[in-house]
């Protein structure tokens, strides 16, 4: 995972980039790593999170339980959000899964930081 992009507003939003697959494998061990960039210990922790799935090629059901792990962990008032390629595995997952009703999903980057 990449390191955690601020937008011109740090108190605002930060970015969190998502690796290429989340399975068994390594969801647990990403849920820290998310928490340490959305929590930060220094400064104002952030109201809007976006985790970015752009580059996410796999994604199964762990996917979708370390999304609603860090929705349940963010401090009281903040929000997730998602941007995920339209035809992409994860946007699907998301599909299925209905986890597109309770957290808003956007197809590009811009979009989702913008929102």
């Amino acid at each position: 995972m990449n390191a955690v992009t601020f937008s011109p507003h740090p108190s605002e939003r930060a970015l969190v980039p998502f690796p290429p697959e989340i399975d068994f494998s390594n969801a647990d061990g990403l849920l820290p790593l998310i928490m340490a960039q959305a929590r930060p210990d220094s400064g104002r922790p952030p109201r809007v999170v976006v985790l970015d799935l752009t580059a996410t090629q796999f994604m199964d059901s762990q996917g979708v339980r370390l999304i609603n792990d860090v929705r349940r962990l963010l401090r009281p008032g903040a929000r997730v959000s998602v941007v995920a390629c339209p035809e992409s595995v994860a946007s699907r997952v998301l599909e299925l899964t209905g986890l597109r009703r309770d957290i808003p999903v956007y197809d590009n980057l811009p979009e989702a930081m913008a929102a």
